[in-house]
């Protein structure tokens, strides 16, 4: 992750295709560690491809992951419209914070003239 940052960095700062040396000079200026292999990596990948264009793939692709969230719901949604199938998920119960009366001894349990 950190090399497809270094990267988009210098993408961002004009430099439209850098090379292995550009990322390693960002790299080291944050003292991270540039591991050769995935900058080669990255770097083949996205030779002669615009970087606009790759983020933009890379949305559509994100767009179409479910989630987890919605799925749910709509399932719910669906088998309760339906009038039977499994039964609703039961209501998450309420704690009831029960407040114990401390023995308010102001003297602490003994006097100071016993």
């Amino acid at each position: 992750m950190k090399v497809i940052a270094a990267y988009l960095l210098a993408v961002l700062g004009g430099n439209t295709c850098p090379s292995a040396n550009d990322l390693k000079d960002i790299l080291g200026s944050v003292g991270a560690e540039a591991d050769d292999d995935r900058i080669e990596l990255l770097l083949s990948e996205v030779k002669g491809k615009d970087i606009t264009e790759l983020i933009a793939s890379g949305r559509e692709k994100l767009a179409s992951v479910p989630s987890g969230g919605g799925v749910a719901v709509a399932a719910t949604a669906v088998g309760g419209a339906s009038g039977g199938g499994a039964p609703a998920a039961p209501e998450p119960k309420k704690e009831e914070k029960v407040e114990e009366k401390e023995e308010s001894d102001d003297d602490m349990g003994f006097s100071l003239f016993d």
